[in-house]
């Protein structure tokens, strides 16, 4: 049987950018980041990158347009890599779902 009104699945951008900051500007662009619509997770990382930013939005201009203005309009961030994500291999997803019944 065929769904009259089938339910609308919101679709996610999901990208990770890798930054570069100027020393001791860590916590407070950390911080300033953490607190932007669109960006859900900031991570300080040791290696090349400083922080890693995970951006989970709805459309790619949205995308865009955090990491061309809020993102690389923040004094201090000096270098940036952005990675769009395809598709999500994730065993926590897997988990929650399955542990709500869901197949």
């Amino acid at each position: 049987m065929l769904l009259s009104n089938p339910p609308k699945v919101e679709l996610m951008v999901t990208a990770i950018v890798l930054m570069t900051v100027k020393h001791g500007g860590v916590n407070e662009i950390a911080e300033k980041l953490a607190a932007a619509p669109g960006i859900a997770e900031v991570y300080s990382v040791g290696g090349r990158f400083d922080l890693v930013a995970m951006l989970r939005v709805r459309s790619n201009e949205e995308l865009a347009d955090i990491v061309t203005r809020t993102i690389a309009g923040l004094d201090g961030i000096l270098s940036t890599e952005t990675l769009i994500a395809f598709r999500a291999y994730s065993r926590h997803d897997l988990d929650a779902m399955f542990s709500i019944g869901l197949e």
